[in-house]
């Protein structure tokens, strides 16, 4: 039980993730590689390539099953708000809670409603439970994700009109 005050470790850990955060006086800031840092668009369609990356990293070396579950539905988001971003007026604001994404995958074209509801569906149904929830995610349940993950950057990717941005191609 805390008596009064936080652990020194808890609070300078605290300031120094909020001082990374903020940017000021830190010299030239070290980005992550393959980020692009052209229009919303492209650097929300390279966050998902690096997040597939990293979900077959994953997969290789074993058995991380809530990690690729995570890691899965931000690729599907960012995937489908890089399309939302490159086809219509939409800005990165418009995409603040993570259910909105898969309601104008339906809106723009990207998908059916029926396929937009399921995705919509699958996340709230399923992300809480293996996140917050008390069962365990399988490696069928990860694999899974994994797979659509990946379906659905190609497929975004593959009705952006522009291209050369894709890293995993």
């Amino acid at each position: 039980m805390n008596s009064g005050s936080d652990p020194t470790e808890v609070r300078d850990g605290l300031d120094r993730a909020q001082d990374a955060f903020e940017m000021v006086g830190r010299g030239k800031a070290e980005f992550e590689t393959g980020i692009s840092d052209g229009d919303d668009w492209e650097t929300q369609l390279t966050k998902a390539c690096r997040l597939i990356e990293v979900i077959g990293t994953l997969q290789a070396e074993g058995s991380y099953y809530t990690a690729v579950i995570e890691l899965s539905f931000g690729a599907i988001e960012r995937s489908i708000e890089a399309y939302a971003l490159a086809m219509t007026n939409d800005s990165i604001q418009d995409f603040q809670d993570h259910q909105s994404g898969y309601e104008r995958a339906h809106e723009v074209g990207l998908f059916t409603k029926e396929t937009a509801k399921s995705m919509k569906d699958l996340y709230a149904e399923n992300r809480t439970e293996s996140y917050y929830g008390g069962g365990r995610p399988t490696g069928e349940q990860a694999g899974a994700m994994a797979d659509l993950a990946t379906a659905v950057h190609r497929f975004s990717v593959d009705q952006i009109r522009e291209g050369g941005v894709c890293l995993c191609r």
